[in-house]
């Protein structure tokens, strides 16, 4: 994770290797995290939301798994990218 990008505290930025370190654990998680809850959006967006026919029958468009999952890590990028929801920031205080 890139430990230079937007908000990131100055603390980190002039801090040693350790911090930087810590700092993109803390960032690697907000972004994890942040993909596994845009999963379900990129699901309905690709119309394989509750009332799906593929979910009725236990099947799943392979095609759609892949575009779900490039969906997902996609705006979860982008988020972290921009600053993300500031979870990092809390995570590497405490």
């Amino acid at each position: 994770m890139n430990v230079e990008g937007i908000g990131v505290p100055a603390e980190v930025r002039n801090g040693d290797a350790k911090q930087k370190q810590a700092y993109s654990a803390a960032l690697g998680f907000e972004r994890m995290l942040l993909e596994q809850l845009t999963k379900p959006l990129a699901k309905d967006a690709l119309g394989g939301g509750e009332d799906s026919d593929a979910q009725d029958s236990g099947t799943e468009d392979s095609g759609s798994a892949v575009y779900g999952d490039l969906i997902s890590s996609s705006l979860a990028d982008a988020v972290s990218q921009q600053g993300g929801l500031g979870l990092a920031k809390e995570l590497y205080r405490s």
